[in-house]
Protein backbone atom coordinates (compact mmCIF):
# COMPACT_ATOMS: atom_id res chain seq x y z
CA UNK A 1 0.00 0.00 0.00
CA UNK A 2 1.46 3.46 -1.01
CA UNK A 3 0.19 7.05 -0.45
CA UNK A 4 1.60 10.59 0.24
CA UNK A 5 4.02 11.23 2.28
CA UNK A 6 2.24 12.94 5.67
CA UNK A 7 5.35 15.29 5.37
CA UNK A 8 8.02 16.18 2.41
CA UNK A 9 11.33 18.30 2.53
CA UNK A 10 14.67 18.50 0.81
CA UNK A 11 16.73 17.34 4.50
CA UNK A 12 15.09 15.23 7.18
CA UNK A 13 17.40 15.73 10.51
CA UNK A 14 16.51 13.08 13.13
CA UNK A 15 17.76 14.87 16.34
CA UNK A 16 18.11 18.70 17.56
CA UNK A 17 21.67 18.99 19.16
CA UNK A 18 24.14 20.81 18.51
CA UNK A 19 25.01 18.60 15.30
CA UNK A 20 21.76 18.38 13.64
CA UNK A 21 20.98 22.03 14.56
CA UNK A 22 23.89 23.62 13.43
CA UNK A 23 23.56 21.37 10.06
CA UNK A 24 20.27 22.41 9.82
CA UNK A 25 20.67 26.42 10.03
CA UNK A 26 23.85 26.21 7.28
CA UNK A 27 21.50 24.28 4.74
CA UNK A 28 18.20 26.22 5.83
CA UNK A 29 19.22 29.29 3.43
CA UNK A 30 19.17 26.87 0.46
CA UNK A 31 16.69 24.04 1.07
CA UNK A 32 13.92 22.93 3.15
CA UNK A 33 14.80 21.21 5.85
CA UNK A 34 12.76 19.14 9.00
CA UNK A 35 14.43 18.68 12.00
CA UNK A 36 12.80 15.80 14.35
CA UNK A 37 12.90 16.32 18.15
CA UNK A 38 12.15 12.78 20.24
CA UNK A 39 11.03 15.32 22.84
CA UNK A 40 11.01 19.14 23.40
CA UNK A 41 13.20 20.10 21.16
CA UNK A 42 15.93 21.48 23.63
CA UNK A 43 15.94 18.06 24.95
CA UNK A 44 18.84 16.42 24.44
CA UNK A 45 22.43 15.41 25.38
CA UNK A 46 24.19 19.26 24.51
CA UNK A 47 21.69 21.18 26.65
CA UNK A 48 23.40 19.45 29.35
CA UNK A 49 27.25 19.69 28.53
CA UNK A 50 28.85 21.76 31.25
CA UNK A 51 32.62 21.99 29.89
CA UNK A 52 33.20 23.47 26.70
CA UNK A 53 34.26 22.99 23.33
CA UNK A 54 38.39 22.72 22.40
CA UNK A 55 39.94 24.97 19.91
CA UNK A 56 43.47 26.95 19.52
CA UNK A 57 43.16 30.16 20.65
CA UNK A 58 46.00 30.83 22.64
CA UNK A 59 48.81 32.00 21.03
CA UNK A 60 51.17 29.53 23.16
CA UNK A 61 48.83 26.56 22.00
CA UNK A 62 48.82 25.05 18.29
CA UNK A 63 46.52 22.85 16.39
CA UNK A 64 49.86 20.00 16.17
CA UNK A 65 49.66 20.04 20.50
CA UNK A 66 45.70 19.63 19.96
CA UNK A 67 46.33 16.64 17.50
CA UNK A 68 48.63 15.06 19.61
CA UNK A 69 46.75 15.28 22.83
CA UNK A 70 43.98 13.65 21.05
CA UNK A 71 45.71 10.83 19.97
CA UNK A 72 47.64 10.57 23.01
CA UNK A 73 44.41 10.23 24.68
CA UNK A 74 42.66 8.06 22.07
CA UNK A 75 45.39 5.43 23.19
CA UNK A 76 46.94 4.48 19.41
CA UNK A 77 43.17 4.48 17.72
CA UNK A 78 42.23 7.60 16.19
CA UNK A 79 42.66 8.37 12.55
CA UNK A 80 45.53 10.79 12.42
CA UNK A 81 44.28 12.47 9.31
CA UNK A 82 40.59 12.91 10.76
CA UNK A 83 41.96 14.54 14.40
CA UNK A 84 43.86 17.06 11.95
CA UNK A 85 40.79 17.55 10.02
CA UNK A 86 38.62 18.45 12.72
CA UNK A 87 41.49 20.56 14.84
CA UNK A 88 41.84 22.52 11.58
CA UNK A 89 38.75 23.60 11.09
CA UNK A 90 37.56 23.96 14.72
CA UNK A 91 38.41 27.54 15.33
CA UNK A 92 36.01 28.93 11.70
CA UNK A 93 33.23 26.52 12.86
CA UNK A 94 33.65 28.01 16.85
CA UNK A 95 33.70 31.38 15.25
CA UNK A 96 30.03 30.62 12.99
CA UNK A 97 28.75 29.68 16.87
CA UNK A 98 29.96 33.57 17.75
CA UNK A 99 28.21 34.66 14.75
CA UNK A 100 25.18 33.14 15.51
CA UNK A 101 25.11 34.67 19.03
CA UNK A 102 26.53 32.50 21.52
CA UNK A 103 28.76 34.05 23.94
CA UNK A 104 31.82 32.45 25.52
CA UNK A 105 33.22 33.70 28.75
CA UNK A 106 35.93 36.15 28.19
CA UNK A 107 39.09 37.71 30.27
CA UNK A 108 40.50 40.92 30.18
CA UNK A 109 44.28 40.79 31.50
CA UNK A 110 46.84 43.22 32.78
CA UNK A 111 47.49 44.43 29.29
CA UNK A 112 43.45 45.40 28.40
CA UNK A 113 42.96 43.19 25.68
CA UNK A 114 39.48 41.24 26.27
CA UNK A 115 40.21 37.64 24.88
CA UNK A 116 38.77 34.71 25.45
CA UNK A 117 39.03 32.77 29.31
CA UNK A 118 39.96 29.16 28.02
CA UNK A 119 40.03 26.78 31.07
CA UNK A 120 41.22 23.30 30.87
CA UNK A 121 40.69 19.44 30.82
CA UNK A 122 41.99 16.16 31.69
CA UNK A 123 44.23 15.34 28.62
CA UNK A 124 44.99 18.54 27.09
CA UNK A 125 48.38 20.15 27.54
CA UNK A 126 47.27 23.87 27.03
CA UNK A 127 44.04 25.93 28.34
CA UNK A 128 41.85 25.49 25.10
CA UNK A 129 38.29 25.10 26.37
CA UNK A 130 36.12 27.92 24.86
CA UNK A 131 33.27 27.53 27.58
CA UNK A 132 30.14 29.94 28.82
CA UNK A 133 30.35 29.11 33.14
CA UNK A 134 29.64 25.77 33.35
CA UNK A 135 27.12 25.40 31.36
CA UNK A 136 28.14 25.97 27.25
CA UNK A 137 25.74 23.36 26.37
CA UNK A 138 22.91 25.41 27.60
CA UNK A 139 24.11 28.13 25.43
CA UNK A 140 24.88 26.66 22.49
CA UNK A 141 21.50 25.05 22.32
CA UNK A 142 19.33 27.80 23.56
CA UNK A 143 20.94 29.84 20.98
CA UNK A 144 20.38 27.14 17.98
CA UNK A 145 17.21 26.59 18.97
CA UNK A 146 16.24 30.44 18.92
CA UNK A 147 17.53 30.61 15.21
CA UNK A 148 16.26 27.08 13.79
CA UNK A 149 12.70 28.22 15.48
CA UNK A 150 12.94 31.75 13.74
CA UNK A 151 13.86 30.15 10.29
CA UNK A 152 11.70 30.13 7.42
CA UNK A 153 12.74 27.10 6.11
CA UNK A 154 13.04 24.79 8.93
CA UNK A 155 10.12 22.63 10.43
CA UNK A 156 10.80 21.54 13.66
CA UNK A 157 8.50 18.41 14.49
CA UNK A 158 8.49 17.66 18.45
CA UNK A 159 7.81 14.54 20.21
CA UNK A 160 8.23 12.64 16.99
CA UNK A 161 10.48 9.34 17.02
CA UNK A 162 11.93 7.93 14.12
CA UNK A 163 10.89 4.45 13.73
CA UNK A 164 12.92 3.27 10.39
CA UNK A 165 15.08 4.52 7.25
CA UNK A 166 13.10 4.04 3.76
CA UNK A 167 15.33 2.62 1.62
CA UNK A 168 14.37 2.77 -2.54
CA UNK A 169 15.46 -0.69 -3.02
CA UNK A 170 13.16 -2.05 -0.35
CA UNK A 171 10.09 -0.36 -2.02
CA UNK A 172 11.29 -1.28 -5.60
CA UNK A 173 12.77 1.93 -6.85
CA UNK A 174 15.29 1.20 -10.04
CA UNK A 175 18.82 2.83 -9.71
CA UNK A 176 21.34 3.40 -6.93
CA UNK A 177 20.23 1.92 -3.28
CA UNK A 178 19.65 5.20 -0.89
CA UNK A 179 17.66 6.47 1.37
CA UNK A 180 14.26 8.18 0.44
CA UNK A 181 12.78 9.01 4.07
CA UNK A 182 12.06 7.70 6.92
CA UNK A 183 8.41 6.44 9.22
CA UNK A 184 7.95 8.71 12.21
CA UNK A 185 5.86 7.67 14.86
CA UNK A 186 3.66 10.74 16.16
CA UNK A 187 3.65 10.47 20.10
CA UNK A 188 1.08 13.09 20.44
CA UNK A 189 -1.24 11.59 17.96
CA UNK A 190 0.17 7.88 18.79
CA UNK A 191 0.17 7.43 14.58
CA UNK A 192 2.84 6.10 12.20
CA UNK A 193 3.59 8.61 9.51
CA UNK A 194 5.83 8.88 6.62
CA UNK A 195 8.35 11.40 5.46
CA UNK A 196 10.19 11.93 2.52
CA UNK A 197 13.00 13.19 2.25
CA UNK A 198 16.11 14.17 -0.61
CA UNK A 199 18.50 12.96 2.19
CA UNK A 200 18.64 11.69 5.48
CA UNK A 201 20.76 13.38 8.83
CA UNK A 202 21.15 10.64 11.62
CA UNK A 203 22.20 13.33 14.87
CA UNK A 204 20.51 11.15 17.36
CA UNK A 205 23.67 10.82 20.28
CA UNK A 206 25.07 8.06 21.87
CA UNK A 207 23.59 5.12 23.99
CA UNK A 208 24.21 5.53 27.16
CA UNK A 209 20.73 4.80 28.66
CA UNK A 210 21.82 1.58 27.68
CA UNK A 211 23.39 1.66 31.13
CA UNK A 212 21.62 1.42 34.36
CA UNK A 213 23.75 4.49 35.49
CA UNK A 214 24.31 7.93 33.14
CA UNK A 215 24.85 11.17 33.00
CA UNK A 216 22.65 11.04 29.54
CA UNK A 217 19.10 12.59 29.34
CA UNK A 218 16.48 9.85 28.73
CA UNK A 219 16.37 10.31 24.84
CA UNK A 220 19.74 8.60 24.45
CA UNK A 221 18.63 4.98 23.79
CA UNK A 222 21.06 4.74 20.19
CA UNK A 223 18.10 5.07 17.31
CA UNK A 224 20.00 6.05 14.98
CA UNK A 225 22.97 3.27 15.62
CA UNK A 226 20.13 0.77 15.49
CA UNK A 227 18.38 2.50 12.46
CA UNK A 228 21.15 2.93 10.36
CA UNK A 229 22.24 -1.02 11.15
CA UNK A 230 19.02 -2.34 10.30
CA UNK A 231 19.18 -0.06 7.14
CA UNK A 232 22.63 -1.98 6.25
CA UNK A 233 25.68 0.44 7.49
CA UNK A 234 28.18 -0.83 9.01
CA UNK A 235 29.01 0.44 12.75
CA UNK A 236 33.15 0.94 14.66
CA UNK A 237 34.40 0.39 17.73
CA UNK A 238 31.08 0.34 20.20
CA UNK A 239 33.41 -1.37 23.01
CA UNK A 240 34.51 2.00 23.83
CA UNK A 241 31.75 3.24 26.21
CA UNK A 242 33.16 6.07 28.48
CA UNK A 243 32.46 6.36 31.66
CA UNK A 244 32.61 9.73 33.18
CA UNK A 245 34.33 9.77 36.35
CA UNK A 246 33.04 12.39 38.40
CA UNK A 247 28.58 11.93 38.64
CA UNK A 248 27.55 13.35 41.72
CA UNK A 249 26.37 10.57 44.09
CA UNK A 250 23.14 11.20 45.50
CA UNK A 251 19.89 9.71 45.15
CA UNK A 252 17.85 12.16 43.67
CA UNK A 253 20.62 12.98 41.77
CA UNK A 254 20.83 10.54 38.91
CA UNK A 255 22.43 12.02 35.96
CA UNK A 256 23.92 15.09 37.11
CA UNK A 257 27.64 15.52 36.33
CA UNK A 258 30.40 17.19 38.10
CA UNK A 259 31.86 19.02 35.30
CA UNK A 260 35.87 17.74 34.25
CA UNK A 261 36.91 21.47 34.47
CA UNK A 262 36.55 20.98 38.13
CA UNK A 263 39.54 19.79 38.13
CA UNK A 264 41.07 22.04 35.46
CA UNK A 265 40.59 24.50 38.14
CA UNK A 266 42.32 22.44 40.59
CA UNK A 267 39.99 20.16 42.24
CA UNK A 268 41.51 16.99 43.97
CA UNK A 269 40.14 13.40 43.99
CA UNK A 270 40.32 11.98 47.75
CA UNK A 271 39.29 8.51 49.45
CA UNK A 272 36.65 9.24 52.10
CA UNK A 273 39.89 9.06 54.69
CA UNK A 274 40.86 12.72 52.86
CA UNK A 275 43.76 11.15 50.88
CA UNK A 276 44.48 11.45 47.52
CA UNK A 277 45.09 8.56 45.27
CA UNK A 278 45.22 10.10 41.48
CA UNK A 279 49.14 10.09 41.82
CA UNK A 280 49.25 6.78 41.91
CA UNK A 281 48.06 5.65 39.36
CA UNK A 282 49.13 8.45 36.35
CA UNK A 283 52.08 11.40 36.71
CA UNK A 284 49.28 13.86 35.55
CA UNK A 285 47.06 12.72 38.20
CA UNK A 286 43.87 14.49 38.30
CA UNK A 287 43.84 15.74 34.78
CA UNK A 288 44.81 11.83 33.24
CA UNK A 289 42.16 11.04 30.47
CA UNK A 290 38.61 10.07 31.70
CA UNK A 291 39.07 5.91 31.64
CA UNK A 292 42.42 6.45 33.05
CA UNK A 293 40.78 8.26 36.01
CA UNK A 294 37.41 6.35 35.71
CA UNK A 295 39.28 3.16 36.19
CA UNK A 296 41.36 4.70 39.49
CA UNK A 297 38.17 5.59 41.05
CA UNK A 298 36.50 1.96 40.16
CA UNK A 299 39.11 -0.03 40.99
CA UNK A 300 39.78 2.14 44.89
CA UNK A 301 35.59 1.82 45.76
CA UNK A 302 35.87 -2.08 44.80
CA UNK A 303 39.33 -2.06 47.13
CA UNK A 304 37.62 0.00 50.07
CA UNK A 305 34.17 -1.69 50.05
CA UNK A 306 32.85 2.06 49.65
CA UNK A 307 29.61 3.38 47.28
CA UNK A 308 31.84 6.34 46.54
CA UNK A 309 34.73 8.68 46.88
CA UNK A 310 34.80 12.69 46.95
CA UNK A 311 35.53 15.52 44.68
CA UNK A 312 37.23 18.11 46.48
CA UNK A 313 37.34 22.20 45.38
CA UNK A 314 37.43 23.40 48.65
CA UNK A 315 40.74 25.11 49.22
CA UNK A 316 40.27 27.68 46.01
CA UNK A 317 38.60 30.60 47.02
CA UNK A 318 34.92 30.42 47.42
CA UNK A 319 34.72 33.86 45.02
CA UNK A 320 36.92 32.01 42.52
CA UNK A 321 34.63 29.03 42.47
CA UNK A 322 31.12 30.30 42.81
CA UNK A 323 32.48 32.86 39.63
CA UNK A 324 33.76 29.82 37.67
CA UNK A 325 30.72 26.74 38.10
CA UNK A 326 27.72 28.98 39.20
CA UNK A 327 25.03 26.37 37.95
CA UNK A 328 27.21 23.51 39.86
CA UNK A 329 27.19 25.29 43.11
CA UNK A 330 23.50 26.38 42.97
CA UNK A 331 22.21 22.75 42.11
CA UNK A 332 24.57 21.32 44.65
CA UNK A 333 23.16 23.38 47.10
CA UNK A 334 19.61 21.85 46.41
CA UNK A 335 20.87 18.65 47.60
CA UNK A 336 22.89 19.93 50.48
CA UNK A 337 26.13 20.61 49.67
CA UNK A 338 28.78 23.50 49.61
CA UNK A 339 31.13 23.45 47.17
CA UNK A 340 32.67 25.70 48.35
CA UNK A 341 33.21 24.25 51.57
CA UNK A 342 33.35 20.52 51.64
CA UNK A 343 34.46 17.05 49.45
CA UNK A 344 31.00 16.02 47.07
CA UNK A 345 30.41 12.76 46.54
CA UNK A 346 31.03 11.30 43.76
CA UNK A 347 30.70 7.97 41.18
CA UNK A 348 31.35 7.44 37.27
CA UNK A 349 28.40 6.78 35.37
CA UNK A 350 27.98 5.58 31.75
CA UNK A 351 29.03 8.83 29.32
CA UNK A 352 29.20 8.80 25.98
CA UNK A 353 28.95 6.47 23.21
CA UNK A 354 32.77 6.69 21.17
CA UNK A 355 32.01 4.55 18.37
CA UNK A 356 28.74 4.61 15.98
CA UNK A 357 27.65 4.86 12.59
CA UNK A 358 31.21 4.61 10.29
CA UNK A 359 31.32 7.26 8.00
CA UNK A 360 33.87 9.32 5.89
CA UNK A 361 35.26 12.84 6.09
CA UNK A 362 31.55 14.43 5.32
CA UNK A 363 29.89 12.33 7.79
CA UNK A 364 28.40 9.53 4.57
CA UNK A 365 27.33 6.18 5.48
CA UNK A 366 27.07 3.24 3.62
CA UNK A 367 23.86 3.74 2.66
CA UNK A 368 23.50 6.72 -0.62
CA UNK A 369 21.82 9.74 0.96
CA UNK A 370 22.28 8.69 4.69
CA UNK A 371 24.59 10.99 6.78
CA UNK A 372 25.75 10.58 9.91
CA UNK A 373 26.85 13.32 12.48
CA UNK A 374 28.09 13.68 16.09
CA UNK A 375 27.90 11.28 19.14
CA UNK A 376 25.92 8.94 16.97
CA UNK A 377 28.83 8.58 14.39
CA UNK A 378 32.49 7.15 14.39
CA UNK A 379 34.64 9.41 12.75
CA UNK A 380 38.09 8.41 13.82
CA UNK A 381 38.12 11.37 16.10
CA UNK A 382 37.63 9.73 19.56
CA UNK A 383 39.37 6.33 18.95
CA UNK A 384 39.80 3.96 22.34
CA UNK A 385 39.03 7.65 24.53
CA UNK A 386 37.05 10.70 23.92
CA UNK A 387 39.43 13.71 25.23
CA UNK A 388 37.17 16.31 27.02
CA UNK A 389 35.47 19.26 25.11
CA UNK A 390 36.47 17.38 21.35
CA UNK A 391 32.62 16.35 21.28
CA UNK A 392 30.60 19.76 20.72
CA UNK A 393 33.97 20.00 18.28
CA UNK A 394 32.83 17.33 16.38
CA UNK A 395 29.26 18.09 16.29
CA UNK A 396 29.97 21.57 14.70
CA UNK A 397 33.24 20.37 12.40
CA UNK A 398 30.42 17.65 11.18
CA UNK A 399 27.83 19.82 10.83
CA UNK A 400 29.41 21.70 7.87
CA UNK A 401 31.84 19.38 6.38
CA UNK A 402 28.35 17.57 6.21
CA UNK A 403 26.40 20.63 5.08
CA UNK A 404 28.65 21.19 2.53
CA UNK A 405 28.83 17.98 1.17
CA UNK A 406 24.95 17.83 1.06
CA UNK A 407 24.94 21.40 -1.21
CA UNK A 408 26.79 19.85 -3.39
CA UNK A 409 25.03 17.09 -3.96
CA UNK A 410 21.47 17.51 -3.11
CA UNK A 411 20.33 19.58 -6.73
CA UNK A 412 21.07 15.83 -8.00
CA UNK A 413 18.68 13.92 -6.28
CA UNK A 414 15.30 13.61 -7.16
CA UNK A 415 12.72 13.19 -4.45
CA UNK A 416 10.85 9.18 -4.24
CA UNK A 417 6.90 9.46 -4.43
CA UNK A 418 4.80 7.67 -3.03
CA UNK A 419 5.76 5.84 -0.01
CA UNK A 420 4.54 2.94 1.31
CA UNK A 421 2.42 3.39 4.16
CA UNK A 422 2.99 2.31 7.79
CA UNK A 423 0.87 -1.16 8.20
CA UNK A 424 -0.66 -1.80 11.47
CA UNK A 425 -3.02 -4.09 10.17
CA UNK A 426 -1.88 -6.93 12.16
CA UNK A 427 -1.03 -5.56 15.12
CA UNK A 428 -3.32 -5.35 18.41
CA UNK A 429 -3.28 -2.77 21.49
CA UNK A 430 -0.58 -3.79 24.15
CA UNK A 431 -1.77 -4.87 27.15
CA UNK A 432 1.65 -6.56 28.71
CA UNK A 433 3.73 -3.11 29.28
CA UNK A 434 5.09 -4.88 32.29
CA UNK A 435 6.86 -7.03 30.13
CA UNK A 436 8.33 -3.61 28.51
CA UNK A 437 9.62 -2.35 31.68
CA UNK A 438 10.70 -5.77 32.92
CA UNK A 439 12.74 -5.85 29.94
CA UNK A 440 13.94 -2.73 30.20
CA UNK A 441 14.96 -3.08 33.72
CA UNK A 442 17.21 -6.49 33.01
CA UNK A 443 19.37 -4.55 29.93
CA UNK A 444 20.76 -1.80 31.67
CA UNK A 445 21.31 -3.97 34.76
CA UNK A 446 23.00 -6.71 32.43
CA UNK A 447 25.04 -3.90 30.81
CA UNK A 448 26.26 -2.17 34.35
CA UNK A 449 27.15 -5.73 35.41
CA UNK A 450 28.55 -7.35 32.95
CA UNK A 451 29.98 -4.54 30.19
CA UNK A 452 30.92 -1.93 32.42
CA UNK A 453 34.65 -0.29 33.36
CA UNK A 454 36.49 -3.91 33.78
CA UNK A 455 35.53 -6.84 31.94
CA UNK A 456 36.10 -10.08 31.33
CA UNK A 457 35.58 -12.88 28.58
CA UNK A 458 32.54 -14.75 30.55
CA UNK A 459 30.81 -11.67 31.96
CA UNK A 460 30.71 -10.74 28.33
CA UNK A 461 29.53 -13.91 26.72
CA UNK A 462 26.73 -14.30 29.67
CA UNK A 463 25.52 -10.57 28.08
CA UNK A 464 25.29 -11.66 24.59
CA UNK A 465 23.32 -14.81 26.06
CA UNK A 466 21.38 -13.20 27.91
CA UNK A 467 20.71 -9.95 25.10
CA UNK A 468 20.02 -12.85 22.73
CA UNK A 469 17.15 -14.02 24.58
CA UNK A 470 15.39 -10.17 25.34
CA UNK A 471 15.73 -9.46 21.61
CA UNK A 472 13.98 -12.83 21.31
CA UNK A 473 11.45 -11.30 23.48
CA UNK A 474 11.34 -8.10 22.20
CA UNK A 475 10.85 -8.65 18.31
CA UNK A 476 7.84 -11.27 19.08
CA UNK A 477 6.56 -7.96 21.24
CA UNK A 478 7.17 -5.28 18.39
CA UNK A 479 5.27 -7.72 15.70
CA UNK A 480 2.58 -8.22 17.35
CA UNK A 481 1.87 -4.60 19.44
CA UNK A 482 1.11 -1.32 18.48
CA UNK A 483 3.89 1.08 19.24
CA UNK A 484 4.59 3.45 22.20
CA UNK A 485 7.86 4.95 22.89
CA UNK A 486 9.32 2.77 25.59
CA UNK A 487 8.63 0.09 22.61
CA UNK A 488 11.13 2.06 20.54
CA UNK A 489 13.48 2.71 22.83
CA UNK A 490 14.12 -0.60 23.70
CA UNK A 491 14.40 -1.93 20.37
CA UNK A 492 16.83 0.15 19.80
CA UNK A 493 18.60 -0.23 22.55
CA UNK A 494 18.96 -3.98 22.74
CA UNK A 495 20.14 -3.92 19.19
CA UNK A 496 22.77 -1.69 20.44
CA UNK A 497 23.78 -3.50 23.17
CA UNK A 498 24.46 -6.64 21.45
CA UNK A 499 26.46 -4.69 18.63
CA UNK A 500 28.20 -3.15 22.01
CA UNK A 501 28.80 -6.54 23.25
CA UNK A 502 30.07 -8.20 19.84
CA UNK A 503 32.54 -5.32 19.36
CA UNK A 504 33.77 -6.16 22.93
CA UNK A 505 34.39 -9.59 22.62
CA UNK A 506 36.13 -9.17 19.34
CA UNK A 507 38.86 -6.83 20.72
CA UNK A 508 41.49 -9.53 22.56
CA UNK A 509 43.59 -6.34 24.51
CA UNK A 510 42.79 -3.86 26.22
CA UNK A 511 43.41 -0.36 25.29
CA UNK A 512 41.65 2.91 26.74
CA UNK A 513 37.79 2.46 27.91
CA UNK A 514 37.88 -1.43 27.34
CA UNK A 515 39.85 -3.14 29.98
CA UNK A 516 39.40 -6.77 29.87
CA UNK A 517 41.09 -8.70 32.79
CA UNK A 518 41.61 -11.52 30.34
CA UNK A 519 43.43 -9.41 27.69
CA UNK A 520 45.53 -6.89 30.24
CA UNK A 521 48.13 -6.02 27.82
CA UNK A 522 47.54 -4.03 24.93
CA UNK A 523 48.52 -4.94 21.12
CA UNK A 524 51.46 -3.87 19.05
CA UNK A 525 49.03 -2.50 16.29
CA UNK A 526 45.93 -0.27 16.80
CA UNK A 527 43.12 -1.77 14.77
CA UNK A 528 39.42 -0.61 14.67
CA UNK A 529 36.37 -3.29 15.64
CA UNK A 530 34.10 -2.83 12.41
CA UNK A 531 30.62 -4.94 12.17
CA UNK A 532 29.36 -5.73 9.08
CA UNK A 533 25.28 -6.34 9.13
CA UNK A 534 25.42 -8.81 6.35
CA UNK A 535 27.68 -10.97 8.81
CA UNK A 536 25.06 -10.98 11.50
CA UNK A 537 21.59 -11.45 10.09
CA UNK A 538 18.87 -12.79 11.90
CA UNK A 539 16.72 -13.45 9.11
Amino acid sequence: MTSLPDYHCDVLVIGSGAAGLSLALRLAPHFQVTVLSKAQVNEGATLYAQGGIAAVFDERDSIASHVEDTLDAGAGLCDRDTVNFIASNARHCVQWLVENGVAFDRETPSNGEARYHLTREGGHSHRRILHSADATGRAVETTLVSKAMNHPNIRIIERTNAVDLILSDKIGLPGERRVVGAWIWNRNREHVETCRARAVVLATGGAAKVYQYTTNPDVASGDGIAMAWRAGCRVANLEFNQFHPTCLFHPQAQTFLLSEALRGEGAKLLRPDGTRFMPDFDARAELAPRDIVARAIDHEMKRLGVECLYLDISHQPADFVRAHFPMIYEKLLTFGFDLTKEPIPIVPAAHYTCGGVLVDRQGRTDVAGLYAIGEVSCTGLHGANRMASNSLLECLVYGWSAAEDILRHLPDVTAADPLPAWDESRVDDADERVIIHHNWHELRLCMWDYMGIVRTTKRLARALRRITLLQQEIDEYYAHFRLSNNLLELRNLVQVAELMVRCALARKESRGLHFTRDYPERLPEAQSTVLQPDNYRKR
